[in-house]
């Protein structure tokens, strides 16, 4: 099975012991109440999905981030991890003092060294990991909405936070073990924030037969307004599973964490993360992880060009399409069939017809999947 990134599992769990006498404290420290999704960037590093990450990172994995892609360290990342704090907050801070990460209910989540305290530019920020400073992009609007400094520091968990979907919520430790059982050697992960349609059914299934094992991965957290809601994904992949898929070889579980929309560098991001589940390989499609026009349809694929040691290996897909003539789902790579032929999966279209109330085409969506959906008066997120 392919090592974690860096070459071993990160886990952030403070002995008991240790956990309980900082609890009894808890009031001698300074707090900080961080946002529901900084919630699940905690859980993230404490368990090892951010491997080799121990926290928040600092000023010189910050820049390194930015200027080249990779951690000071020289292990590939490209999207910062990183924890904002008001110039208010930060003055009754000092480098090497412990804090309490809280979360909106004032309940303890994790210790947090503090090793840097600095400034950042938000221009740079937004313009290097996103391509652009145009505030319609749902990234660069959520880097100026940021406080003005960052904390840098190793977090050391207090309690696990609850997840989304407890039956779906497994940790790199447990889906490691989890495909050793199944003697899966091999695995293609599968990165989502939709419900699936026939195409992304067609590269699930093309990825699956040249390794052992399928790992479906949704995305669970914050999305732009019109994506699909979580409880909505997960429904209708748990219907399809059961309906079209070999139980022996496919696994569902979820992957709490906030939408970039960062196109090529979050799917590098993404492959790292399920790299430490233990994948070794990705399936990445067109436009992954992208929004509006600002990423080339195959930048995504690309990408991986400049990453020859990231370890897990993509699986590129072009375009897809149901064609009249093949009588199959095709790609643009294995087809010679005109425009005409083909009925293209395509998201907008979709929706339109979930908005009204009526079943997608058969050949662009199961029905059973379709049926799911429409239970739900919107499925969309608003």
């Amino acid at each position: 099975m392919i090592k974690p990134h860096g070459g071993s599992l990160v886990n952030k769990e403070l002995p008991k012991t240790e956990r309980d006498k900082i609890l009894s404290e808890i009031d001698e420290y300074e707090k900080i109440i961080v946002k529901d999704e900084t919630v699940k960037v905690v859980k993230n590093i404490a368990f090892g999905v951010f491997s080799p990450l121990e926290g928040f990172m600092n000023q010189n994995d910050f820049n390194c981030v930015l200027e080249h892609m990779y951690l000071e360290n020289n292990l590939a990342w490209t999207i910062p991890i990183v924890l904002d704090i008001s110039k208010e907050k930060a003055s009754n801070m000092n480098i090497e003092d412990k804090v309490i990460l809280i979360n909106k209910s004032h309940e303890p989540l994790a210790t947090l060294d503090v090793q840097d305290i600095y400034k950042y530019d938000k221009k740079k920020f937004a313009s290097k990991i996103y391509g652009t400073l145009d505030e319609n992009h749902p990234g660069v609007n959520s880097v100026f909405n940021l406080k003005e400094l960052f904390i840098g520091g190793e977090i050391f968990l207090l309690r696990e936070p609850r997840p989304a979907f407890p039956y779906l919520d497994l940790k790199p430790l447990e889906t490691r073990v989890l495909f050793k059982q199944k003697k899966w050697d091999r695995v293609v992960a599968f990165q989502t924030r939709n419900p699936p349609h026939l195409g992304h059914e067609y590269i699930q299934k093309a990825g699956l037969t040249y390794v052992d094992g399928l790992f479906i991965n949704p995305v669970i957290g914050k999305k732009k307004i019109g994506d699909f809601l979580d409880e909505v994904i997960i429904k209708a992949y748990e219907i399809l599973l059961k309906e079209y898929y070999p139980k022996d070889r496919v696994v569902l579980s979820t992957f709490e964490t906030e939408m970039f929309y960062a196109g090529p560098k979050e799917a590098i991001f993404h492959a790292i993360a399920r790299k430490n589940f233990g994948c070794d390989h990705i399936i990445i499609g067109r436009d992954h992880a992208g929004v509006g026009n600002y990423y080339g349809p195959y930048d995504a694929h690309k990408i991986f060009e400049f990453f020859p040691d990231l370890g897990i290996e993509p699986i590129k897909f072009r375009s897809f399409s149901k064609c009249s003539k093949c009588g199959s789902v095709v790609n643009d790579k294995i087809c010679p069939h005109p425009p005409e032929f083909q009925n293209y999966f395509a998201g907008k279209d979709i929706r339109a017809a979930l908005i009204a109330g009526n079943p997608p085409d058969p050949e662009v969506m199961r029905p059973e999947v379709a049926k799911v959906i429409l239970q739900y008066q919107n499925p969309f997120v608003t």
